[in-house]
């Protein structure tokens, strides 16, 4: 096994990461601070091709696959996890589900503009009163006539309220199975919709520069033709964009554990203490060794997973493996970070501090640990 880098790979991580540290490094702090969507910034990560990275030329893509997406976010968030997320969710969460399961008629309406990020789009899946048990979905749509009519809420939904927000992909229950189950469905809601409502964004711990919102549906009525996919296989088609997704997400917590490494050994070379750098101490040098040996550890997890998907090998387990594992170094490195740099580690001019407040969700998107344990057991037959 190779876990060398492609020449086009290594490009494009040096890429993104001058970009990160020369456009998003010096203005992202005031965007946290104030709460406030970096527009300017995702103008010149569409100019970029970011946004179209794994998808085809003919939809206006860059031709890339799903690992350039990860070695991007993996940049991006060395820098900062708004941004990355942001990149994320409108790729992968985004435009993915139209690409994977759309007709050339959705595909030829939405994705030239979400691949070239002049329009985002968000994945209706998680509700109020479910969170992780996605199969406990309460909203509903029904056909009247050659509509769709919805009827329900989302909540925690990423690129949802921007004012270049297109659609929202909803997940909502459409009947009934031949086993009494509830048949899912996916369905196209574009912005503007009436019935269609954006609540305020939420004040959150982290991630305080991407946009996150609550969701209503209040007879809110679509055209049968929105439905994406087959009808009754959103259950399905959800858990294979989740399953790409944990990948993703891996690749951005690695991100965050490194640049927690990053930063940590500027301060630590920086910093004076008893008349020498703080650097020179082995305790200092051991939790910064520590922390380079989780984030190579989870990058390779992530590196695996993604191999194996891109060969059309079963990955679910990887894909879980390197989520679950990856979050908590996200999780750890940003706590050694913190203490490394003592009382400046908990102000917000540091990056450290919004590496820190930004870590912990990375244990509950896309999937929370224990549900992670829950795959990998049931993976291995248990």
């Amino acid at each position: 096994m190779d876990f060398r880098l492609s020449e086009e790979h290594e490009a494009l991580r040096d890429s993104v990461r001058d970009f990160a540290r020369e456009a998003v490094a010096p203005v992202i702090a005031e965007h946290y601070e104030r709460h406030t969507f970096p527009y300017e910034i995702v103008r010149q990560m569409g100019k970029m091709g970011l946004f179209g990275l794994p998808f085809p030329e003919e939809h206006g893509g860059m031709g890339g696959d799903y690992f350039a997406l990860c070695l991007a976010l993996e940049e991006l968030a060395r820098v900062d996890s708004s941004v990355a997320i942001t990149l994320e969710a409108a790729v992968s969460l985004g435009a993915m589900p139209i690409h994977r399961f759309g007709t050339d008629e959705q595909r030829a309406r939405w994705l030239p503009k979400l691949l070239s990020g002049e329009a985002l789009a968000g994945f209706g899946l998680t509700e109020p009163g479910t969170g992780s048990d996605a199969g406990g979905t309460q909203t509903r749509a029904v056909l009247d006539g050659d509509e769709w009519v919805i009827n329900g809420s989302k909540a925690f939904i990423t690129n949802s309220g921007t004012d270049i927000t297109a659609l929202v992909t909803v997940t909502a229950v459409t009947g009934t199975n031949p086993d009494g189950s509830k048949e899912l469905s996916t369905i196209i809601v574009p912005s503007g919709t009436p019935g269609f409502t954006v609540a305020p964004g939420y004040s959150k711990v982290g991630w305080n520069a991407s946009d996150t919102h609550e969701l209503t549906f209040d007879d809110c009525r679509v055209p049968v033709g929105n439905l994406l996919g087959e009808r009754g296989r959103g259950f399905a088609q959800f858990l294979r964009i989740l399953d790409e997704g944990r990948i993703a997400i891996a690749a951005l917590a690695v991100g965050l554990a490194q640049g927690c490494v990053d930063e940590s050994l500027k301060y630590a070379k920086e910093r004076q203490a008893f008349g020498r750098p703080i650097g020179n101490y082995q305790a200092i040098q051991f939790k910064i060794a520590d922390m380079e040996l989780k984030a190579h550890t989870a990058r390779l997890a992530y590196y695996d997973a993604a191999a194996r998907m891109l060969a059309g090998e079963p990955f679910k387990r990887q894909a879980a493996i390197a989520k679950l594992h990856a979050s908590t170094v996200a999780v750890d490195n940003a706590r050694e970070a913190t203490q490394i740099h003592g009382g400046y580690g908990f102000m917000n001019e540091y990056p450290v501090a919004r590496f820190w407040r930004d870590s912990k969700i990375l244990e509950i998107g896309e999937g929370t640990s224990e549900v992670q344990r829950m795959i990998i057991a049931r993976d291995l037959g248990l």
